[in-house]
């Protein structure tokens, strides 16, 4: 199962390819704001806006800013306001556009940091002056939260793991009982509190691998029964056919990273019908790879990039992917990687080179027919990279994907020419 926003697109670049592909880019602004953005027409003038941080640019050109929230009374701390690029964070981890209270106007979810609560913004109509926020979700946990429909209801879920306080935060990081799982809103009151169904049982073990900074997390109707299972960096969980039951979902191991790294997706790469996986191995390294399903269930990996800077399999290799999204871009039908380098995840001194030039990519996805697949990297940009979520579509409504991203180094447009 897509995000709904894909799927929505998917039939609009479907009979559209384009030979050569390239990008103009816009510097909407060189602040640090957040790590993640949203798209929609927020004010309902026909154009497409960009949300980013606490501040929405107005399309077409984005020159206007308003502020949708005031700024967080937080004047310490690793999100200490304005965010320093260097050593801090955004509160503003990840970020989404929905309809959520269905009166015609895209509200907007944003995730904190892992571990922080899922607010909803809520719309006013463009009457302007800040919007209302609400928490429908106290500990959303993990560094790839989502939005997408999980429990075919044909509206999305907060696709999340999530664990417990406990009263003595020395222990377990502040947080025990982890489990993986899904947060379902009542859409009968879509501002109150998410009801978390998890998928996996309370234990030791999971409290030292579920937890607020998990990487990994994905879903996706791996095995062709047309229900949505979710995945992280260890394997899969089949949905079972009836949810009102509660049961733990059944665990089917499969080695998808070594440490975890950002958003995972399933779908069907080679054409062979059977649905394969797509994954970054390390968020704050090196790794990407997409995994074919074999007849019997199993997987075998295909490296686009090692677990190095030297294995570059395509020519070309970057650490840091801590996000990614899946769209066709050239308009061939299938499905391309949008990738880049994370900025800063951990300051200029953190991580696996963190200075190298921060680069975005589309990984262009070419069948042979028979059943294999290879992918060809593209540059889009080697000064901009990603955060730990961007925003892909059609912003300027020519018919043809875009790319969208907000990180410690600004706040980037790329239309397609």
């Amino acid at each position: 199962m897509r995000p709904l926003l894909t799927l929505a697109l998917a039939s609009l670049f479907a009979n559209t390819a384009f030979a050569d592909v390239s990008f103009n880019k816009l510097t909407i602004t060189k602040d640090f704001v957040s790590e993640g953005a949203a798209v929609a027409d927020f004010n309902h003038d026909g154009n497409m806006d960009i949300a980013a941080g606490r501040y929405i640019w107005l399309g077409p050109d984005f020159k206007e800013k308003i502020a949708y929230t005031p700024e967080r009374d937080n004047p310490t701390g690793p999100t200490k306001t304005p965010y320093t690029a260097s050593t801090g964070y955004s509160d503003y981890f990840i970020q989404f556009a929905y309809d959520f209270n269905g009166d015609g106007w895209t509200d907007i979810l944003v995730y904190g940091l892992p571990g922080d609560p899922a607010y909803l913004f809520i719309n006013p109509k463009g009457k302007g002056g800040d919007w209302a926020r609400h928490n429908i979700f106290d500990v959303a946990d993990g560094e790839s939260p989502g939005l997408m429909d999980v429990n075919g209801d044909g509206k999305p879920e907060l696709l999340c793991h999530t664990s417990d306080l406990v009263k003595d935060p020395k222990k377990n990081k502040g947080r025990t009982g982890g489990q993986f799982g899904f947060a379902e809103l009542d859409w009968t009151n879509p501002t109150g509190k998410a009801k978390f169904h998890a998928i996996t049982e309370k234990s030791a073990a999971n409290d030292t691998k579920v937890f607020k900074y998990t990487h990994g997390y994905g879903a996706g109707d791996v095995n062709g029964d047309g229900l949505v299972d979710i995945l992280e960096k260890d394997g899969w969980y089949e949905q079972p056919k009836d949810l009102s039951k509660g049961e733990p979902w059944k665990f089917h191991a499969a080695k998808f990273a070594g440490h975890g790294g950002a958003q995972m997706y399933v779908t069907d790469v080679n054409g062979d019908g059977r649905n394969d996986v797509i994954s970054s191995d390390h968020g704050h390294g090196y790794g990407l790879a997409w995994f074919e399903q074999n007849a019997d269930g199993s997987f075998i990996e295909h490296k686009l990039m090692g677990d190095t800077k030297a294995d570059a399999p395509l020519g070309v290799n970057f650490s840091q992917i801590h996000a990614i999204e899946l769209i066709d871009v050239n308009g061939d039908g299938l499905k391309d990687i949008v990738c880049g380098k994370r900025r800063w995840a951990h300051g200029p001194k953190g991580d696996i080179d963190p200075n190298d030039e921060p680069v975005l990519y589309w990984f262009e996805l070419k069948r042979d027919g028979k059943g294999g697949a290879t992918y060809v990297p593209h540059l889009i940009d080697n000064d901009s990279g990603v955060g730990t979520q961007f925003w892909t579509g059609d912003i300027n409504k020519d018919g043809k994907v875009d790319v969208v991203v907000s990180n410690k180094h600004g706040v980037f447009v790329f239309t397609q020419k």
